[in-house]
């Protein structure tokens, strides 16, 4: 079955773009808006130490050009990822880049100025009631003093910023709109076109010859290209390196955690308590291969339910009804909140030609969120649903209750409400379900989970790390270095299963890793959601966990999880989630 054009989606099944702005005349019509609101921010410069009333005015200029021009950007952006091919939506995007650098510049100032006030003025001048909602702002900024360059410095850094996206661009272009993947023999004897979404179908297959064949022809086409995306990739690196040098850091990693105020030891704990655990995955890489009935594990038959005789369809319909349910704990404002996203278009649901692969949330401040799904009617899917409206929730809630330069909560507490839906719906099931082969289904999916978001993704996090490492000592990161890394690291975070030679160009094919040490936080937003559901469970935590839900980006990560209950510098969360996965593990092994 062919995939379907844009055109050819059912409206009801698609975002609603009228929410952000009309038309696309309306669009350009903002964007100019945007254009002279961004040029009114240079009136401000050279005024800021003035007064608190003077700061207050400067920055309130720089956020509501902030503001408009994120409009004019994620209307584009949207707009282009639902058919990436589109020559119209590639050109407002690239528009809605020039404008956003345009802004970047314009504001490069702003730092540097605010850092030449005296240090103990800027205290003083913080304390003032009209700077109080823009308070963690100075005080993140006064922390950045140290890696903070002069203001033309920040110019030139500012200009470079559109250029230093051209790896991350070229990879979606090259992976989401100019490759195509030939035909495989399905189940059925038909043959099929391979897909970004039917792929994760098919490697779930409980044939292994499909799951053999598709695993061959999706990595084969990414070897066709193993150079390119080497190149693409070690330029991002560099890119990275190259403005960790520039600001002072000691690594890429620190650079990167900084912004979080998270030091690297939580990084290094994670890494470390995830390699403690590593017996535990391969006890249930082991029971895999046995309830499979295989002489060897291979890679791709990692994704297949390992309880025979149990399907688990689960429609967009269904899945709905089944969020709704899971996440009653959660109280009727919430259960108010999904079905408005339901019936107001709130989420784009199925795959078309040219569409972005994979899933995402994206808040937009004064609209609403809106959610990428690419739906093909599994149990993985209805997850993925309980995932992303899980961010949606978050940044709906953190919108309403913060003012535009506090909306914006950090990567760091990004994936946990997403999570902590995921871990309330595993609950929910396993509450009601009582045939011990759709329980034992749903305990492999939550290790499934486990292992995908905590250890793979750690896996990941250890990549990233290496390579910048390498070629911040000068090492070329060539296709054959980048193999080799990723090959090391599958051995052993996979020992016992087969690594395929395949296997090693996986990570040519991960479009987190041109956003560099944004995936540890799945693996510590999944440890502190296992926390923080059994807290709403068990203990009356909801109260406690909406009100983190509405934080936004008001203060730092760490202290906005310690409102619900969760403390990332202690070993525990990650030390108890590990024993989660045991328990769950042993469960399911006395069901097979």
């Amino acid at each position: 079955m062919a995939i379907k054009q844009r055109n050819e989606i059912d409206e009801q099944f698609t975002w609603n773009f009228s929410d952000i702005f009309a038309s696309d005349e309306a669009w350009e019509a903002a964007y100019a808006a945007a254009e002279q609101k961004i040029a009114a921010v240079e009136a401000v410069k050279g005024t800021l130490g003035n007064s608190p009333e003077d700061l207050r005015r400067g920055l309130d200029a720089v956020y509501r050009a902030a503001r408009e021009m994120e409009l004019v950007f994620l209307y584009a952006m949207l707009r282009k990822n639902v058919d990436n091919g589109d020559p119209k939506y590639q050109a407002m995007q690239g528009k809605a880049i020039n404008l956003n650098v345009k802004f970047s510049t314009a504001c490069a100032f702003l730092d540097p100025e605010i850092l030449a006030i005296d240090a103990d003025k800027l205290t003083e001048m913080m304390q003032h009631p009209s700077l109080a909602s823009y308070r963690h702002i100075l005080e993140d900024t006064s922390r950045n003093r140290a890696y903070t360059k002069d203001a033309q410095t920040e110019t030139m850094l500012a200009m470079l910023s559109d250029a230093a996206g051209t790896a991350s661009d070229s990879f979606d272009m090259l992976s989401n709109v100019d490759m195509t993947f030939p035909e495989i023999t399905d189940e059925n004897g038909e043959r099929v076109t391979l897909t970004h979404g039917n792929f994760g179908v098919f490697r779930e297959s409980t044939d292994p010859r499909v799951r053999r064949e598709s695993f061959e022809v999706y990595f084969g086409e990414f070897k066709r290209f193993i150079n390119t995306f080497a190149a693409m990739y070690a330029g991002n690196v560099k890119m990275d390196n190259y403005y960790t040098q520039v600001r002072g850091y000691t690594s890429a990693c620190e650079r990167a955690l900084f912004s979080d105020n998270v030091s690297v030891e939580v990084y290094d704990k994670l890494v470390e308590a995830i390699h403690a655990g590593l017996p535990s995955m391969r006890r249930y890489l082991e029971l895999r291969r046995r309830v499979l009935g295989l002489e060897e594990l291979n890679m791709y038959d990692l994704y297949c339910p390992i309880v025979p005789n149990v399907e688990m369809t689960v429609s967009f319909e269904e899945a709905k009804e089944m969020l709704k349910k899971a996440t009653l704990p959660l109280g009727e404002d919430y259960q108010k909140l999904l079905d408005k996203a339901f019936s107001e278009r709130w989420i784009d649901v199925y795959e078309n030609k040219g569409k972005t692969a994979g899933a995402y949330s994206c808040g937009v401040f004064g609209v609403h969120p809106y959610v990428l799904l690419n739906y093909t009617d599994t149990l993985d899917d209805a997850f993925t649903l309980a995932h992303e409206m899980g961010h949606a929730m978050h940044s709906y809630l953190s919108d309403h209750a913060q003012e535009f330069q506090n909306h914006d909560y950090r990567i760091m507490v990004a994936e946990v409400a997403s999570t902590v839906n995921e871990v309330l719906l595993t609950r929910y099931l396993l509450a009601t379900e009582t045939d011990p082969a759709r329980r034992a289904y749903i305990l492999n999916h939550f290790l499934e989970g486990f292992r995908t978001t905590v250890f793979r993704q750690t896996l990941f996090a250890e990549f990233e790390r290496q390579a910048h490492d390498l070629q911040m000592s000068g090492t070329p990161l060539t296709a054959e270095c980048l193999n080799e890394i990723y090959r090391k690291l599958n051995e052993l975070y996979y020992e016992g299963a087969v690594i395929n030679p395949l296997q090693e160009i996986e990570w040519a094919r991960i479009p987190h890793f041109y956003n560099a040490f944004y995936v540890y936080k799945y693996a510590t937003g999944f440890c502190s959601a296992v926390s923080i559901a059994k807290n709403i469970l068990e203990n009356n935590g909801t109260a406690d966990y909406l009100r983190f839900l509405s934080t936004g980006g008001s203060d730092y990560p760490l202290e906005e999880l310690k409102i619900a209950g969760v403390d990332l510098t202690r070993p525990d969360t990650v030390a108890s989630a590990l024993a989660e996965f045991d328990r769950v593990l042993t469960e399911l092994e006395g069901l097979l």
